[in-house]
């Protein structure tokens, strides 16, 4: 048609529909499970706004509304044949029968299938998505002679279910809208997974009735997180009211289907619900629950007699002011395996956050360590690359990335060594020119590019950084004619728009950059760059180009972290503590081989213990004090001098996240990344290194261990037949075997 593929892949809008690492997690598993030939479908919401759209104004976060859907979407189809029916309000009756849930709110769940293609193997999974639909007869029903203009209108209230979504990352809020989102996403998948299940041979049929039994055989079901946990009272009110089922046979089959990732262990992230809102939204749904309780408490007194303290601990529901219910008690008591996403994160839940359930059921507790997908985080996004590593080992680690150490053998090669230090230097010259285009700032392409992408948290440090960019800047200010290796710091990632300090984070990085890139006396040793609006497509170009990944969380506080995973698979090195993933990513390419600082976890509970005071820091570290001083005083703000007293306040006062702890160690660190990087030669072995170690970060070795430990299903390597070939013409060609 004479168009360019690159043009139109760059009109094309990202599907934004998650807020971080979770949503695009979520995204490289299905892309492996497809890949590993696994009968399997992701489920979520239709979302008409993702992930808001950020625009910078003056240095602050402003948020647009992400119309995705405005030129339509060509990879979905809607499937009206398969829509559903979701219940709310309503109260319950008790009947000789059993409970009846009536006089309930019906919002019809209308699926939308996008397939899913695995890597050259013909097997195409689906994501179903739901959307909210009004039914026709919506506020017409009931004794309404009145408005049917109004009536009509009044549609919009069902359908805001599938609206927007709630931007926050690592926060909980607990609006009604949420719990109605969560709620309606749950129980269309099931009432789906059910209709299927009966529909196939498993679902064998006593005259009318199904028999279950087999259930858990048939059926898998991961909970991502605690979002879609009110699909465990869910199954067990299918089970028990419609289906009749005893309540034992019930718990039994809905405990051995489902399992539960847990993703963060920030206790505001925790999803908490108030027991009112869940009694008007979904009465029956909370009776279940304190049924679920009562004899879950019951086991627990029976082991340990008048221990109530551990009763409290253990409940499900948390009394003390507003009575809540604990979303995650309600997860590991409703799910046979329980994971964390990272061996030190996985520790810490069962040492710390769940300690007690640990204790009861050791068993129950496993790690499954997070993975990236090497087909859009290597091959898609940086083809050279992809294509350098082909040459050397062959196109087999594409589908086992473990292949990848064969690259050890070529670390010592003069040649090898000097092509992938030129890959990164061509795209470092095309993101260069991207960054030049769109912030008319001149980019200096032989300089480090220095780049901390992911959402804005305290957690997540970028203050620290910010910290560390103001004292560069002193330094080549106090002596001008000192060496200074060059750097380009790129910041990047969206505040939640409720989150006051991540927005401050932001003006502090941009009043900074602006100071920076505008003093001769810097020139072209330091830009300071904060990357607009922060998402899946901009990753493609900013990582391939990235030398330096900041990780630089508080140990203890990132769960896992995927980031970090597809910069050392695409040739930067990291400067990172001993968090989340960090530790592997360690642990595969030697220490030696990261630029690891800071306080370990066992540092952090001292210094809680002992009290961290942060004043300390800033008295005995000169260049700290100075940093600071000069937020404090509006040297980067001179027309507001006190813009920033809120968060160097925070800095002295209540900062979880010891920000100052940290700062000396992650200086010192950063002048030995300076110093690596003055010799290419050495640099670009250590970054050889880190890539014939990043094997272990495929999702495809996640899902394989998520498939025998807790699903129990065999990965298949089968290379299905194309659908323009007769079935029986292949018996076993497998993946290796000649395509036709």
């Amino acid at each position: 048609l004479g168009l360019d593929m690159e043009e139109l892949e760059e009109i094309e809008e990202d599907a934004g529909l998650g807020n971080g690492g979770l949503g695009r997690l979520a995204a490289c598993f299905l892309d492996s499970m497809a890949t590993l030939g696994l009968a399997a479908y992701g489920y979520g919401i239709r979302y008409e706004y993702g992930i808001f759209n950020q625009k910078i104004r003056d240095g602050w976060q402003v948020e647009e509304a992400d119309d995705w859907l405005r030129h339509g979407n060509p990879w979905e189809k809607a499937r009206p044949e398969y829509m559903l029916p979701v219940h709310f309000y309503g109260r319950v009756e008790h009947t000789a029968t059993g409970a009846k849930w009536v006089d309930t709110q019906v919002v019809l769940a209308l699926p939308y299938d996008t397939p899913v293609p695995g890597y050259m193997n013909n097997t195409v999974n689906t994501m179903r998505l739901w959307s909210a639909r009004a039914p026709n007869d919506f506020n017409l029903r009931d004794f309404n002679v009145g408005d049917y203009i109004q009536a009509v209108l009044d549609r919009n209230l069902a359908e805001n279910i599938s609206r927007v979504l709630y931007p926050n990352d690592n926060f909980f809020e607990g609006k009604e809208l949420r719990l109605k989102q969560e709620y309606f996403v749950v129980a269309a998948t099931l009432q789906d997974i059910i209709r299927r299940f009966k529909a196939s041979k498993f679902g064998s049929t006593d005259s009318v009735r199904t028999v279950f039994d087999s259930f858990p055989d048939q059926v898998a079901i991961q909970l991502n997180d605690t979002h879609p946990a009110m699909a465990i009272p869910e199954l067990m009110r299918i089970f028990v009211d419609i289906e009749k089922l005893p309540w034992n046979k019930a718990w039994d089959i809905t405990k051995q289907t489902f399992a539960y990732t847990n993703h963060t262990v920030l206790p505001e992230a925790l999803e908490r619900w108030p027991v009112d809102l869940v009694e008007k939204l979904l009465p029956r749904h909370l009776q279940i629950i304190y049924e679920i309780n009562q004899r879950h408490l019951d086991h627990i007194a029976s082991l340990f007699p008048n221990d109530v303290d551990r009763l409290r601990r253990m409940s499900l529901i948390e009394e003390g002011g507003t009575k809540r219910i604990n979303m995650a008690h309600l997860c590991i008591v409703g799910s046979h395996a329980v994971n964390g996403v990272a061996k030190i994160h996985s520790e810490i839940v069962k040492t710390q956050v769940f300690k007690d359930f640990a204790a009861l059921e050791p068993e129950k507790f496993q790690n499954k360590t997070n993975g990236i997908t090497p087909r859009r985080w290597l091959l898609l996004c940086n083809p050279g690359l992809a294509e350098l590593i082909a040459e050397k080992i062959g196109e087999d680690y594409v589908r086992d990335l473990s292949q990848l150490t064969k690259l050890h053998e070529f670390v010592d090669d003069d040649l090898f060594i000097r092509e992938v230090a030129k890959v990164k230097q061509e795209n470092k010259v095309k993101f260069a020119l991207y960054l030049e285009k769109e912030y008319k700032v001149k980019i200096n392409p032989s300089s480090m590019f220095d780049v901390h992408v992911k959402r804005i948290h305290e957690y997540k440090r970028q203050l620290m950084n910010c910290l560390h960019i103001i004292t560069m800047y002193n330094r080549i200010r106090r002596d001008p004619a000192k060496l200074f290796v060059p750097r380009t710091v790129i910041i990047g990632g969206k505040a939640a728009p409720g989150y006051h300090m991540a927005k401050m984070i932001i003006k502090l990085i941009n009043a900074v950059a602006h100071v920076v890139n505008n003093d001769p006396v810097v020139g072209s040793k330091l830009k300071v760059i904060f990357l607009e609006n922060y998402r899946v497509s901009l990753a493609e170009k900013v990582i391939p180009a990235t030398d330096l990944s900041e990780q630089i969380s508080t140990a203890g506080t990132e769960a896992s972290g995927t980031g970090n995973m597809k910069f050392m698979l695409n040739g930067a090195l990291t400067i990172g503590t001993m968090d989340g993933a960090n530790v592997e990513m360690a642990e595969e390419a030697g220490e030696e081989n990261l630029f690891i600082f800071g306080m370990r976890v066992e540092d952090v509970t001292e210094l809680d213990r002992e009290g961290y005071n942060a004043q300390e820091y800033y008295d005995r570290i000169p260049e700290l004090k100075q940093a600071i001083d000069q937020i404090k005083s509006g040297f980067f703000s001179p027309k507001e001098p006190d813009l920033f007293k809120d968060v160097v306040n925070m800095l002295f006062y209540h900062d979880r996240f010891k920000v100052f702890a940290d700062y000396e160690a992650y200086v010192k660190c950063q002048e030995k990344v300076s110093e690596l990087y003055l010799n290419s030669k050495a640099w670009t072995k250590m970054v050889i290194r880190n890539i014939a170690a990043a094997g272990k970060f495929s999702s495809d070795r996640t899902i394989k261990e998520y498939a025998r430990d807790i699903w129990h299903v065999e990965p298949s390597d089968l290379k299905i037949p194309p659908p323009n070939e007769p079935r029986d013409a292949v018996e076993d060609k497998t993946l290796n075997g000649t395509a036709p």
